[in-house]
């Protein structure tokens, strides 16, 4: 199965806070000195580091990674990249040519690296999800609320039954209700957001497949997913203007466009005919 081969330092940089110290400890080695730690075995990185090889064996588990090859293959294509394709703050006093290219630079960033973090398997069980759902609840509250109405808007164009909702308790009343025929799509930037996870455990509780997308990393939202879907969130920082949660608002939505591309080439026949249907539906409307 395809992977990526970069991504590496953007992972550990999203999850060393929440690391055990001996799995911290290796991360933060790794970050510090990404050149030395890709010419080292788990033995020696766990040396270098303080640590041990079975720490360093334990935190590629905590990446969701198949072994520590994998995770010196990402970061050593994490090395190959250009330095100038960084995230770059926006401070007062920025002309408009300087905001034009670093707003546009840190989107491309979000995305390009949104894509890093995708597992494959992964991708392809939520889609398989979504396309054989019988309905699809959509949630998220406040800025992750129009990451779901879009994705709402981009299903409904395949026939679903589909809903987004970004009240707690118009959402527990559709998903009262939902069955293991159903996707119930949590969207939490931070996956920290109570009342999705919330609304993912009733979920589980009722039997639905649950799928979540988050920031990279262990939180409340994912842990009540069957299906983990991740974006970038590595510079999302308090700087003057936060322009990273620009960015990551643009990585949430590039994933939901993959998920409904994905399915619409799945099932291309029946999508040109429900896009056919609904073209004639809007050409009548255009009609006096």
């Amino acid at each position: 199965m395809l992977t990526s081969l970069s991504g590496g330092l953007a992972m550990l940089n999203e999850v060393k806070h929440k690391l055990p110290p001996s799995e911290r400890k290796i991360a933060v080695f790794i970050l510090e000195q990404p050149h030395e730690a890709i010419h080292c075995t788990a033995a020696e990185l766990g040396e270098r580091s303080s640590t041990s090889s079975a720490a360093v064996i334990r935190l590629c588990k905590s990446l969701g990674l198949k072994g520590f090859q994998e995770l010196k293959l990402r970061i050593t294509g994490d090395l190959q990249k250009s330095p100038d394709i960084q995230y770059r703050d926006i401070h007062p006093g920025e002309s408009p040519e300087s905001i034009v290219d670093k707003v546009t630079n840190n989107s491309l960033q979000a995305i390009k690296e949104t894509t890093e973090f995708v597992n494959y398997e992964t991708l392809e069980k939520a889609v398989t999800a979504l396309k054989n759902a019988g309905k699809i609840h959509f949630f998220g509250v406040g800025a992750s609320g129009i990451i779901a109405q879009d994705a709402q808007q981009k299903f409904l164009r395949m026939n679903k039954a589909t809903s987004a909702f970004t009240d707690i308790h118009n959402a527990a009343m559709y998903i009262a209700n939902v069955n293991q025929n159903d996707v119930v799509f949590g969207i939490s930037f931070s996956g920290e957001t109570m009342e999705t996870a919330k609304m993912m455990e009733l979920a589980k509780q009722k039997g639905a497949v649950t799928i979540s997308l988050t920031r990279y990393g262990s939180s409340p939202v994912a842990e009540h997913a069957d299906i983990n879907l991740y974006i970038s969130a590595s510079r999302e920082v308090p700087a003057p203007f936060r322009s990273g949660a620009t960015s990551s608002r643009l990585a949430q939505l590039h994933m939901i466009d993959i998920l409904f591309v994905s399915v619409v080439t799945d099932q291309y026949d029946k999508a040109a005919d429900y896009f056919q249907e609904i073209s004639t539906a809007m050409n009548f409307l255009k009609q006096y």
